[in-house]
């Protein structure tokens, strides 16, 4: 019988991590408000995004790890959002999430175990059985919880997607290095080591 690999074990080797919108990204509410002077609701959908999710967008690049979406709906406000966020892979409209994820993982020239996916509901759960990380967000459905390697501490729209980045890239031990470089900074620590050699 194999052993069964930890949630670690399996961080270790991401290189591509993909998501859902509603209920990853978002907090899984939609909005139609009306247009203006239109007899019926308008077809403009609005979605709240988090800032530390789009943050840990950043974040995933500066570690090596490419990001992409994968959602059912197909909306002009995810669409804006995910070219705001220079992700790698967009894919709306998408009823068959498994094949989807796995016509990625290929284009991304990588193996199923490099690769992860955050959900929060049943349809998602085919594509995290494809991959080699499969994450839920804290809100989740049960069945999906119950399939998941690791539950974010936030829930979905509410900084979940930066806890399943955040979660990779310090179990890949490159967290550290790639928030000074977001930042801009280096460490104290560092700052003074360079003070100190200047001085030699």
């Amino acid at each position: 019988m194999p052993t069964k690999l930890s949630p670690r074990v399996r961080a270790r080797k991401i290189k591509l991590l993909l998501f859902d919108v509603d209920g990853v990204l978002t907090d899984g509410k939609l909005f139609f408000p009306p247009l203006p002077g239109a007899e019926q609701p308008g077809v403009i959908e609005v979605k709240g995004f988090h800032a530390h999710d789009g943050a840990s967008i950043s974040l995933a690049r500066l570690g090596g790890v490419k990001t992409g979406l994968i959602t059912k709906r197909l909306s002009e406000t995810v669409a804006l959002r995910a070219r705001d966020l220079k992700l790698d892979y967009v894919h709306q409209g998408v009823q068959d999430k498994r094949t989807c994820f796995e016509q990625i993982v290929r284009q991304a020239g990588l193996q199923p175990e490099e690769a992860a996916f955050v959900g929060d509901d049943v349809i998602d759960l085919p594509a995290m059985r494809a991959g080699g990380l499969a994450i839920a967000v804290k809100n989740a459905r049960a069945e999906v919880k119950q399939e998941a390697h690791y539950i974010t501490p936030h829930a979905g729209g509410d900084g979940a997607l930066r806890d399943a980045v955040e979660f990779i890239l310090k179990t890949q031990g490159k967290w550290k290095k790639v928030v000074e470089e977001y930042i801009g900074e280096s460490s104290p620590k560092q700052n003074e080591n360079r003070r100190g050699r200047k001085g030699r």
